[in-house]
């Protein structure tokens, strides 16, 4: 996946004086003997601020850009959080279990030195990620990195991460609102332009020579279609993206896009985006609909945690009964309200569709080509239904007054034909009504939710907990209550 962070993965052992440092080393050889991956193991054993500095240093000297920080046995306080603080980098703290039944020389009390340096972490305000469970044998440790991995990769590629958008958000689409307080808060920067300002780019590109050989490559891709006189223009505009983030990135590594796409959009561009949306979020540079900024922040962080191509869908229909009733109700132990059609207009990868085709935005259509006619200018779309299997439903959101907030859900699309138009699916979520009611809506969240396609709920909540979000919503079962939710409904 191009356009995210690669980690480097470095492992510091600690010490604290009055125990043996020989534990420590002992115990952090083992874990880079039960380690699979790639590992920098520093071979410095922190006891002391000198130390520190000397360990930071040695991995820094060796690319190390997220970091492990292994209490071998108590640890010392001041030194080891002061590590985590001057690294810098994403930084995870775990401790090792008493494993070979020696507990007088072979004891370490790293269980106990845990609290000690959690509660220095909170006095100096760092953060650092911790596992479910942080302390455990080698073999456990190896399995809390490899969960490490996808939360210091979202880290690390936010603080590089440039979002490019175009145009205000369209009339009536106050959801779409993006206070930027929150982005730099994240560490990220926002660049934002007016749509004529794309339009003017797009223009300058109307000769571009490497238009034809996209456009090879565009009609390989979809195959045959009536709709195929839309692909020299939808090419011209992806050049143009991939130009402007090559030429706006400045500074920063990474870059996602928040763009306007209609109405005038396909007046003037001659074309629905959705088709080079899809196309660009595939290969991890989301491009959201809708100038929705947040929904690019939220699709760039799926990706991120993923590795895989993302969408951002509408939580836009109730399931009909009749649909229900035909393909569900006897097959599965959904409730008619637990599920819910998740749509977009067409900007969804070919990869996370079945039988995908390319179309023309039914819906723009109505207003602007309302004659029989064929479509013109509302071409462009990628249509079909989800592919079935797990996603997770999530977006992290600013309130207009810059609180950053988040939920999670994780569910499942239905292999359920939907009979409809878009990029759409029949997704099933737990007590989905509930979470609809008492999350989406009682917290004013936009209607667009970023969806990955694999269930990783327990790394984005990670990853929402280490940026420091503090509303995290979920779906709860029906045994929970929500806080704001009438306990005599009933």
């Amino acid at each position: 996946m191009e356009n995210i962070a690669q980690v480097r993965l470095g492992l510091i052992a600690v010490s604290r004086s009055c125990f043996p440092a020989s534990l420590s080393e002992k115990r952090r050889k083992a874990v880079e003997k039960a380690y699979s991956g790639t590992l920098y193991a520093c071979p410095v054993i922190v006891e002391t601020e000198l130390d520190m500095q000397r360990a930071i240093q040695d991995v820094k000297d060796q690319g190390v850009n997220a970091l492990v920080v292994l209490l071998g046995n108590f640890g010392p306080e001041t030194a080891e959080t002061l590590l985590v603080k001057q690294f810098g980098g994403p930084a995870m703290v775990v401790a090792s279990a008493e494993g070979d039944g020696d507990l007088v020389d072979g004891r370490g009390d790293a269980f106990c030195g845990l609290l000690n340096c959690s509660y220095n972490l909170s006095l100096r305000s760092i953060p650092c990620y911790m596992p479910e469970y942080p302390v455990g044998d080698a073999r456990e440790i190896a399995a809390m990195i490899d969960e490490f991995i996808p939360i210091a990769r979202a880290v690390l590629s936010l603080r590089q991460l440039k979002i490019i958008s175009f145009g205000p958000r369209p009339q009536d689409f106050l959801a779409c609102n993006a206070p930027i307080q929150g982005l730099f808060d994240l560490g990220v920067e926002i660049e934002e332009n007016s749509e004529l300002d794309l339009l003017a780019a797009y223009h300058a590109h109307a000769d571009d020579q490497r238009i034809p050989a996209l456009v090879k490559e565009m009609s390989e891709q979809v195959g045959s279609t009536v709709y195929a006189g839309v692909l020299p223009r939808l090419a011209q505009y992806e050049i143009t993206l991939l130009d402007w983030a090559k030429e706006h990135a400045g500074s920063r590594s990474f870059v996602a896009f928040a763009n306007k796409c209609w109405p005038a959009f396909q007046t003037e561009f001659k074309f629905v985006p959705c088709y080079v949306n899809s196309r660009l979020t595939a290969r991890g540079i989301p491009v959201s609909c809708e100038v929705d900024i947040y929904g690019a922040l939220s699709e760039y962080l799926g990706i991120c945690v993923s590795e895989h191509p993302v969408t951002l869908l509408d939580i836009n229909n109730t399931v009909p009964s009749t649909l229900y009733e035909q393909y569900i109700r006897t097959k599965r132990s959904y409730r008619n309200d637990d599920l819910f059609m998740g749509f977009h207009c067409g900007n969804t990868d070919c990869s996370l569709l079945k039988n995908p085709h390319m179309g023309y935005q039914l819906i723009m259509k109505r207003d602007l080509e309302p004659d029989p006619a064929e479509p013109d200018i509302t071409r462009g779309t990628m249509e079909g239904d989800l592919v079935a299997g797990p996603i997770t439903m999530f977006r992290l959101q600013s309130t207009s007054r810059g609180e950053l907030k988040a939920y999670v859900a994780e569910g499942e699309v239905l292999d359920v034909p939907t009979h409809s138009f878009g990029s759409i699916g029949v997704i099933g979520v737990e007590e989905m009504a509930r979470f609809y009611r008492y999350v989406l809506l009682a917290k004013a969240y936009p209607h667009h939710t970023a969806v990955a396609f694999r269930h990783v709920g327990k790394a984005l909540f990670s990853l929402f907990s280490y940026l420091g979000i503090e509303d995290i919503s979920y779906n709860q079962k029906a045994s929970q209550i929500y806080a704001n939710e009438n306990p005599f409904k009933h």
